[in-house]
Parts: structure tokens; C-alpha cells; sequence
């Protein structure tokens, strides 16, 4: 069963732990088999693989290392079904999405292939004294890559291609929910040609993080998941001399204006609130309506097509959106739906007793109106499919409620009024904005990250600012005399300058 062992050094291992964790099958809630955890041993026998094999990778030509990342390309391609499938039982969302999942981790590795073009250096020529200045970027060794649940083929190959194919070797920590997908990936690039070596998978929980964290042989750590444990990790890495790059919560808002296409607002709310059981980070949390008429029509625009949504098994070809991860998570929403109604919300919709019928993890879709900020509704992220509707009077008031969350991955408008449209990306403090764009993940080669608690670290996601974060820089003075000039042999203690 893929995921059961860990891919170290080019072959599969049950390391030397001796702990084990279930893996689901969200669908049906059934165990489907043990994966083995790695202990600190395991970490560091896999951390010393990757660096014997690292020094070989960034010995390389650039080109060669390109061709790995093409070849790896067409694999991803050729294996989309059986990587989606893999995605789907071990994780719950449907085949389509999983399949949706797999094309933006074959745009960050099509990204990966311009490594050559993103490292350039730059040179000066004859900066002064006949002295030639340049710079030049390096791999900077063993990376380590936590990735979560939600996205186990997309996140991981965003993480490693680029890490790859500047000349790193990766030890990947996939989520033990779901390590399915990365250990078929781990199969795809040893087909590619990667040296074995280069790419490396640890399974396990807290503890394996640790282990990564504060090993001296790991020079980066690159992290997606909760807020929490992102600053957690952002924490203790620098605290162990490492660059850390965290992707943390989001809670995404986005503002209609009364001016704004209604219908197709409700349509691309609903979509982008409860896709994937609205397990993704840039999902739409909160529908923000400009003044009491905009959300009168929204809601009643809305509400047909929430009732509407099925939820179902991963391989159901009728179903919207699949079953949550887990049993806690199902909990974690009913509650959250409780909750919101306690504090005085209103439950429009309630799905929670969808799939009550049958064994799985299933909670179907939900809506609460009247949302305000001193509600859990809009304070925490709810990493399943009950969202809110909000009411507000200005768009002055709408930035004014986005601003005031404590996190800031994701926002977006829907007005025709440019002058709205440009206020909004001006004022709005998040990440990733979005103009009649429902989910502004913005493509492989433009950087991907939030702003305030939504990241942790200065480096972005894919894009031009993976490769540097995955690069050190070096800048080399050089000057080379005539072969038979006489240099000159006086001492002098000023500090250099060039005149």
C-alpha cells in the first residue's frame, strides 16, 4: 500500500520506529492501513542520505537537472488517474478535484523549468581598479518540506520541484493523514532520472517535525498548515539557524457590491466556499453584502444552490464535494454550526446530518446568516462546509472587517465599478487579491502567499521568490593582473573604496 513506509535514499523503508497511525478512508471511515512514523534516527539516516546525494545533484549542469524536471512533468501527466485516486481514497475529495489539485502541481513544476532563467546572477565589469564583481546562487543543501492534508500531490511538488531543480535534496514530511501521493510521486521521480538521494519521504506526526526542526544538517524548512504550527515551526527554526518559509490560516472574505453582477457573485461564492468540503485555505469563508438589499438578493440567490450541493463518496461522479478528513473534523464543523446559532446567528441551511446514512465522514453543506465579528463564525478559520453570510453598510465598512482579522491569505470584490476594485486592492492587508476572481491562487510563475498571521517568514510560495528562498547568494570580487605587470606591494589600512 503506498504511504505505509517512507522513501529513503532511493528505496522504500519502514525506518527504524516503532510507531505506527492509522490512515482512513474518509468515505467510508475504515482504516486502510498502518503507516510506519519515523523517530529521530530515521530523520537523521534520511537527512545523511540527502546530503551525500545533494553534493552530487548541485554538481549537475543546469541542463540536466531540466530534464529531470520534464520528465517528471510527463509522468505526473501519464499517472493523473492513479494519482488521483490515491488522493481521493485516502483524503475524500472527489477524482475531479483531485485531478484539479494535480494540474496546478504540474504548472509549479513547468515553473521549475525556468530555474536556470530565476538563479541568474548579475555582473559589473571593471567596478573600479580593474575589479570585476559578480553574483552567483548555490543550492543551499537539505531542505525540509511539511505539507498538510489538503492538497497531499500539489503542495509537496510546489515545495520540491523548484528545490529540485536549483540542486537541493528534499526530505518531504507529507501529512500522516495522507501520505499516499507523495510516496507515488516518490516512485515518478526515480522514473524521471532524479538520483536517488535527492528526493526523500518521512512519515509521522510532531514528533518527526521536531526531529527536522532541530537537526543541524537541514538548511530550510518550507511549511503549509494551520497558524498554529506555523509559528510554531517558524519559531523554533530560527531559533535553530534556519530560513523557515510558513503558509499558515486563512480567513478569506469576500465583499459583493451592490453594483456587482449578483448572480454571478452567488454563483462563484458558492463554488468557492465549498469545494473540497471547504478544506482549502483560500476557500471563501464569509460573503460580505454592501448594504441590506445586495444581501437580500444574495441570499436568495444563494441559498437554492446550497441546498443543492451533495455530498459523497471520493468515486461518486454525482457529488459536489467529498467527506471531511476526519471524525474530528466532521465534530469540529457541528459544533461550529451549534455555535454560531448559540451566539445568534441564523442557520439558513443546515447540512449537518447530510450522510447521516451511511458510515463516512460526511457533513453536508451549511449556511448562517447575520454573521458579525464578535462571533467563532468569523474569528476562526472552519476547515469544513458551513460558511456565513455578513452584512454591511459601506465598502469603507467592508475593508474596515476584512482588516480587523487577525489573518490575511485571501480577499475579493465583486463590483463593475473600477474605482471600488482599485480602493480595494489598495486598502485590503492580504496576500492574494482578487476583482471579480473568486479564488485568486495566482498561477505557477507569480508568488503565492499571505500577509499578517496568514505567513510567517518573508519568502512566497512558488514563483520567482522559491527559487531564492531555496538559493544562498554569493558575490565574488576578482581581478586579474597583466601576466608580467608589477603589482603594487605597499601596505595600506584605509578601507577599500574606488577611487
Amino acid at each position: 500500500m503506498y504511504g505505509k513506509d517512507h522513501y529513503i535514499d532511493g528505496t522504500f523503508s519502514a525506518g527504524s520506529g516503532n510507531r505506527t497511525g492509522a490512515v482512513f478512508n474518509p468515505s467510508t471511515g475504515e482504516e486502510i492501513y498502518r503507516c510506519n512514523y519515523a523517530n529521530k534516527a530515521t530523520v537523521d539516516q534520511t537527512v545523511k542520505a540527502a546530503a551525500a546525494a545533494g553534493r552530487k545533484w548541485a554538481r549537475q549542469s543546469q541542463a540536466r537537472r531540466v530534464q529531470v524536471i520534464f520528465k517528471m512533468r510527463e509522468l505526473v501527466l501519464a499517472n493523473t488517474d492513479a494519482i488521483a485516486r490515491t488522493i481521493g481514497l485516502e483524503h475524500g475529495k472527489t477524482i475531479d478535484d483531485a485531478k484539479g489539485e494535480i494540474g496546478r502541481a504540474v504548472e509549479a513544476l513547468e515553473f521549475a523549468t525556468n530555474a536556470a532563467q530565476v538563479t541568474k546572477g548579475e555582473y559589473s565589469c571593471n567596478v573600479g581598479g580593474g575589479i570585476d564583481t559578480y553574483s552567483i546562487r548555490q543550492p543551499v543543501g537539505v531542505v525540509g518540506c511539511i505539507a498538510p492534508f489538503n492538497f497531499p500531490a500539489m503542495v509537496p511538488l510546489m515545495m520540491g520541484s523548484m528545490a529540485v531543480a536549483v540542486g537541493n535534496a528534499v526530505v518531504l514530511k507529507p501529512s500522516e493523514r495522507v501520505p499516499g501521493a507523495s510516496a507515488l510521486i516518490s516512485e515518478l521521480w526515480q522514473q524521471a532520472g532524479l538520483p536517488d538521494g535527492v528526493w526523500n519521504v518521512v512519515n509521522g506526526d510532531a514528533e518527526v517535525v521536531d526531529a527536522m526542526l532541530e537537526h543541524p544538517g537541514i538548511a530550510a524548512i518550507s511549511f503549509v498548515g494551520s497558524t498554529r504550527v506555523g509559528e510554531y515551526i517558524y519559531q523554533k527554526g530560527c531559533a535553530h539557524n534556519k530560513r523557515v518559509a510558513a503558509y499558515t490560516g486563512g480567513k478569506n472574505h469576500m465583499v459583493v457590491m451592490p453594483d456587482a453582477d449578483l448572480e454571478a457573485a452567488a454563483a462563484a461564492f458558492v463554488s468557492a466556499a465549498y469545494g473540497s468540503a471547504s478544506q482549502r485555505c483560500m476557500a471563501i469563508s464569509l460573503l460580505v453584502a454592501v448594504g441590506e438589499e445586495t444581501a437580500s438578493k444574495l441570499r436568495d440567490l444563494v441559498v437554492p444552490m446550497v441546498r443543492k450541493l451533495r455530498v459523497g463518496a471520493y468515486d461518486d461522479t454525482t457529488a459536489d464535494f467529498g467527506p471531511v478528513v476526519t471524525a474530528a473534523a466532521k465534530k469540529t464543523v457541528e459544533d461550529a454550526i451549534q455555535r454560531a446559532v448559540a451566539e445568534g446567528a441564523e442557520l439558513v441551511v443546515d447540512g449537518s446530518a447530510a450522510g447521516a446514512d451511511k458510515p463516512g465522514f460526511y457533513v453536508g453543506a451549511s449556511l448562517v446568516d447575520h454573521v458579525t465579528v464578535d462571533m467563532q463564525m468569523w474569528k476562526e478559520e472552519i476547515f469544513g462546509p458551513v460558511r456565513g453570510l455578513m452584512r454591511v453598510k459601506s465598502l469603507d465598512e467592508a475593508i474596515e472587517v476584512v482588516n480587523a482579522h487577525e489573518y490575511g491569505n485571501g480577499a475579493v470584490i465583486f463590483t463593475r465599478s473600477g474605482q471600488a476594485g482599485q480602493r480595494f486592492c489598495a486598502d485590503v492587508e492580504a496576500g492574494m487579491l482578487g476583482v471579480n476572481v473568486p479564488v485568486p491562487v495566482p498561477v505557477g510563475h507569480h508568488n503565492f502567499g499571505g500577509l499578517r498571521r496568514s505567513k510567517f517568514g518573508d519568502a512566497h510560495m512558488f514563483g520567482p521568490d522559491a527559487a531564492r528562498f531555496y538559493t544562498k547568494m554569493k558575490t565574488i570580487s576578482q581581478r586579474w593582473p597583466e601576466p608580467d605587470a608589477q603589482e603594487e606591494r605597499a601596505l595600506s589600512f584605509a578601507f577599500p573604496s574606488n577611487d
